[in-house]
């Protein structure tokens, strides 16, 4: 009675028919989970890049219009005119500082991604000086990853809403009239 039953165990374990199903039941995972990682890296380097560059733009408009006074709202949507992230208005802070050249102070290592509006008055009504003062200005734009169940996307710090933030910042030096 054993016999038989051996012996269909042999003869399995000697055919070598669905090798290639086992290989790619276990490949095509790994190989999904790298491309879903590529992606998503792709996209949130295109959105850092696209805030950067929204960034820079609004600084340069800044500084070339030495008579204007923007406020913190119109900093806001020059910045979002460039689509950052979705809903830009809501997810976009940014955080202004003066910084003295001569007497050097970092700002802190983290990013405020709270709302911390500061008004920019150039020329004398500047709040924070007077005319050739440096100011750091900060973005940090919150956006909810493409995948986020993926490994990736779990080593991203997300707050409790389960965004990811992108931040840069840029400087610049209040321009004389």
């Amino acid at each position: 009675m054993m016999y038989p039953i051996m012996k269909k165990l042999r003869l399995f374990g000697r055919k070598d028919d669905g090798n290639a199903s086992v290989e790619f039941a276990i490949m095509v995972p790994i190989l999904l989970v790298f491309m879903l990682a590529a992606v998503e890296i792709g996209i949130m380097t295109l959105r850092h890049a696209i805030l950067e560059r929204a960034l820079d733009d609004t600084v340069r408009w800044v500084r070339l219009n030495t008579g204007a006074t923007p406020t913190h709202a119109e900093l806001k949507a020059m910045v979002c005119e460039y689509n950052v992230v979705p809903n830009c208005a809501d997810n976009l802070t940014l955080e202004m500082a003066p910084r003295d050249i001569r007497n050097w102070e970092p700002m802190s290592a983290t990013y405020a991604c709270t709302d911390q509006s500061t008004t920019i008055t150039p020329m004398s009504e500047y709040s924070f000086g007077m005319d050739n003062d440096l100011v750091v200005l900060r973005a940090c734009a919150k956006y909810e990853p493409l995948f986020p169940g993926t490994v990736f996307a779990s080593a991203m710090q997300l707050d409790a809403d389960g965004n990811a933030s992108l931040t840069t910042s840029t400087a610049f030096v209040q321009e004389p009239r």
